[in-house]
């Protein structure tokens, strides 16, 4: 059984290229573990690997969600956990590459199974949330789920809003579903874990030039096709960095150079959050430049 791999890094860290060099040199699957990348609408801006890379060694879970579905990070552990049953049965080295952490730690620490909540149980409290406010859900979810209620601040809205709605849909708090989990679907104690680092400064570097590099590349069609669609923005796909700055821009309310300059900013602040999560969530993982896991991963399959 091969040793999985699994590669995560801030974006423009060059993850998709090293895991595309560990794949042809061990014979890999490379499975996405980017919540982004997942979407079929956004190849461009995501920064998917391009048709000929996905032609060159077996991928997996990119793209093959729609921009309207609210993908969570339930559905791709049990979309992970396939991928990973398949790699096995085809004799393939797992490598799973991405900047998302909370796929990482739930793929190996496992999930709490809350099953999905009805769109019109959740249409039903995003509506209440705008007309009553906070408070209102709250003082609701303090009735129908105190343990839950008294965890979150007052004005924690995504997660009071997320809270109510699975004990409205389940009849079941958070609480009782997080006793009732999804276990880890790879043993972290013999996976290769590292996350790569690429010094700040370089990093920002990349991160200017590949948004320049995608809007040359005609990002700005593929968010005008997302756009004419008419999404409810809070939908993951609808904040992708720089899709709202651009969307702006179509619209006419800001210049392409200040949708561009709103996009590089919010990837650099990204960054860094996801260094510092890594840090604080994952700190068993190894911190390391792409020479140091391709050394890791020789060591491992030798």
């Amino acid at each position: 059984m091969h040793t999985p791999i699994l590669l995560a890094g801030p974006t423009t860290s060059g993850k998709s290229a090293l895991a595309l060099r560990l794949a042809q040199a061990h014979g890999g699957v490379i499975i996405n573990a980017d919540s982004m990348q997942v979407y079929r609408d956004l190849r461009i801006i995501t920064a998917r690997p391009t048709p000929a890379e996905e032609a060159t060694v077996p991928h997996r879970l990119y793209g093959h969600v729609d921009a309207a579905e609210n993908y969570s990070v339930g559905r791709w552990c049990v979309d992970a956990a396939s991928a990973l049953k398949e790699a096995e049965t085809s004799g393939l080295c797992p490598i799973l590459v991405g900047g998302t952490g909370l796929y990482f730690k739930a793929l190996t620490q496992g999930l709490a199974a809350v099953p999905p909540v009805p769109s019109e149980v959740r249409a039903r409290v995003r509506t209440r949330l705008k007309e009553e406010g906070i408070a209102s859900l709250y003082e609701e979810l303090r009735q129908r789920d105190p343990a839950s209620a008294e965890r979150l601040m007052p004005a924690d809205r995504s997660r009071i809003t997320r809270a109510l709605e699975v004990v409205l849909a389940t009849g079941r708090s958070l609480t009782d579903w997080h006793r009732d989990g999804m276990k880890p679907a790879v043993d972290a104690t013999r996976a290769i874990k590292i996350f790569l680092k690429v010094e700040r400064e370089e990093l920002y570097r990349r991160i200017n030039a590949r948004f320049d590099a995608m809007l040359a590349a005609g990002t700005l069609d593929e968010v005008r096709a997302l756009a004419v669609r008419g999404l409810d923005p809070t939908l993951p796909a609808m904040k992708a960095h720089g899709v709202p700055w651009l969307i702006r821009h179509l619209n006419g309310e800001i210049t392409l150079e200040e949708a561009a300059e709103g996009g590089k900013r919010d990837t650099r602040r990204y960054t860094k959050r996801q260094g510092t999560w890594f840090r604080h969530q994952l700190p068993d993982w190894m911190w390391g430049a792409p020479e140091d896991v391709e050394e890791a991963v020789r060591k491992a399959q030798s």
